[in-house]
């Protein structure tokens, strides 16, 4: 069991690791992302240099990191699923390509959520279109999302999957460090500005 957990984990890991949000906007003649807005390489900041397309590939490409490492995991040893699934997550946001310095990790996260239990991941992303829907903020979406999902996610599964979802969260929030202290001061820019 220890075994197939760690092949979950490095298998998910590397497969999260994969830099969607820059490898597409290189091949789109975009630039290097990490040069642009915020300079992180998720689906937010690719949406900043005006190509609606990438960023909505980026976002798809990002979310199935962590869908697929969890699906595949699921096929091949069930209770290592959210061991590939975690590893996904980490590898997106600590990728090994980029010096361990990736995205913020929401939309790995919902792919998870979505891929361990539909309802989790509708409440995930139901909660962020509802608050980026009135507020046009993508980062006070996430945040909102992040909780919403966590405290779904403690009431309903397992301790053990609770718990990792609730430490995905709180890294989600830790992630946005500096988004919450612009928010703070009210200085947070909206979906798509810069």
């Amino acid at each position: 069991m220890t075994i197939e957990l760690l092949i979950a984990l490095a298998g998910g890991y590397l497969l999260g690791s994969i830099p969607f949000g820059l490898v597409l906007t290189r091949l789109a003649g975009l630039g290097d992302i990490r040069d642009i807005g915020s300079g992180n390489i998720g689906a937010t900041n690719v949406l900043r240099t005006g190509n609606k397309p990438i960023a909505a590939l980026t976002l798809i490409f990002d979310a199935g990191k962590g869908a697929l490492a969890y699906l595949l995991a699921a096929q091949w040893a069930p209770e290592a699923a959210l061991a590939a699934g975690f590893g996904a997550f980490m590898g997106h946001l600590f990728p090994v390509w980029l010096k361990f310095n990736g995205g913020k990790g929401l939309a790995t996260f919902l792919g998870l959520l979505f891929a361990h239990d539909l309802v989790l991941g509708a409440i995930g992303v139901g909660a962020w279109l509802l608050v980026a829907l009135i507020f046009r903020i993508s980062s006070l979406s996430a945040l909102v999302a992040t909780i919403a999902s966590g405290i779904y996610a403690l009431t309903t599964n397992t301790v053990f999957d609770g718990i990792i979802f609730v430490l995905l969260a709180v890294l989600i929030f830790v992630r946005h460090r500096s988004n919450i202290q612009r928010l703070l001061n009210g200085e947070e820019p909206g979906i798509g500005q810069s």
